[in-house]
């Protein structure tokens, strides 16, 4: 479906002013005529002028229906008796074909995003459970919104390339640039969008594991990196928005940008897994720790044997560097000894 640009309409005003010149005149020509049949009885004219008049009066309005009014970043997509005739594009006052008909299927739909606040009527699950719709009790605005809006999807429970499930939210910032495409190609291009960003994240999120893990490939080069949804966000944001270009190509919807708003371990091994950074951190702790006593035992066997401080055989210098080790690499702080007799 290609989408046709209706342009120099913009001559609303002018028929407005028409249509009530006509009924000033109409109103005018039915007294006239009455008041004439009164006096002089009936003739032709009169009764043809009167006939004239009240046709008009009583059917004059349709041409009201013609009239569109047009707000920037709006657009209105015509039909006449089925057929696809244009777009309403640039913001203004026109006058149509009365007959015919604006078309947005997504009038009624209310998605949980910016510019889609309903103040009243229900709230109805979509079947994958995922979103929320809302309907209104009206049939909603003809119009097309052009603005760019920001769909928040809600949070998502998705198991990692690991199988760990994490829960994951997402805000995708999107515009529709082809009308006609948004409004033909696809039954609700609000519902079509919401459950296309629902699969592309789980499309890509199943490729990352939720922190950085050995021999996992995250680019398809056969390569283990370090990729992960925690430490890749803006890399992972990045595929998720072109996943979701692909599937809504065809919708005529643009996404401008895909951002990652809600990042954790599911509830039922939120646990484990912090305690298996904490295990982490206490070994990189202790690693570092171990390594830095190591460090000061050696300088202080070399200092010692270069000041000539004290002589010290092999087994002496091992209970030494027991010592020191003990007191370096302890939990608690050491409760010194003091030695009042010999050191042999």
């Amino acid at each position: 479906m290609e989408e046709k640009i209706l342009s120099g309409k913009k001559n609303g005003m002018a028929v407005l002013l028409a249509i009530l010149l006509a009924y000033v005149a109409a109103i005018a020509i039915l007294i006239i005529s009455v008041i004439s049949r009164e006096q002089q009885g009936s003739s032709f004219g009169n009764v043809a002028g009167l006939t004239l008049s009240i046709i008009f009066i009583s059917l004059g309005w349709i041409f009201l229906l013609g009239l569109k009014v047009l707000k920037p970043q709006e657009a209105l997509v015509l039909t006449l008796f089925g057929k696809y005739i244009g777009t309403l594009k640039e913001n203004g006052f026109y006058f149509v074909n009365p007959f015919c008909v604006g078309v947005n299927p997504a009038s009624q739909t209310k998605l949980s995003q910016s510019g889609d606040v309903s103040e009243a009527g229900g709230i109805a699950a979509m079947a994958n459970g995922s979103q929320s719709v809302r309907v209104s009790g009206d049939y909603g605005s003809r119009k097309l919104s052009l603005k760019i809006m920001t769909l928040n999807n809600s949070r998502q429970k998705i198991n990692d390339c690991l199988g760990n499930p994490v829960e994951i939210g997402i805000a995708v910032t999107w515009r529709i640039v082809d009308t006609a495409k948004a409004v033909f190609n696809v039954n609700n291009y609000k519902e079509f969008l919401s459950l296309q960003c629902d699969s592309a994240l789980r499309q890509v999120v199943r490729i990352y594991p939720y922190d950085v893990a050995p021999n996992v490939d995250t680019t398809g080069d056969g390569v283990a990196d370090e990729g992960s949804l925690r430490g890749s966000s803006e890399i992972v944001a990045l595929r998720i928005r072109d996943e979701i270009q692909k599937r809504v190509e065809e919708a005529g919807i643009e996404i401008v940008e895909a951002r990652i708003t809600y990042l954790a371990y599911a509830p039922e091994i939120a646990a484990v897994m912090l305690q298996r950074q904490q295990a982490s951190a206490i070994i990189d702790a202790r690693k570092m720790i171990v390594d830095g006593a190591v460090g000061m035992v050696e300088m202080a066997l070399e200092r010692l044997g270069e000041k000539n401080v004290v002589q010290l055989d092999e087994e002496r210098k091992a209970a030494m560097v027991s010592n020191l080790l003990v007191v370096l690499c302890g939990n608690h702080d050491p409760q010194p000894i003091v030695n009042s007799g010999s050191l042999y």
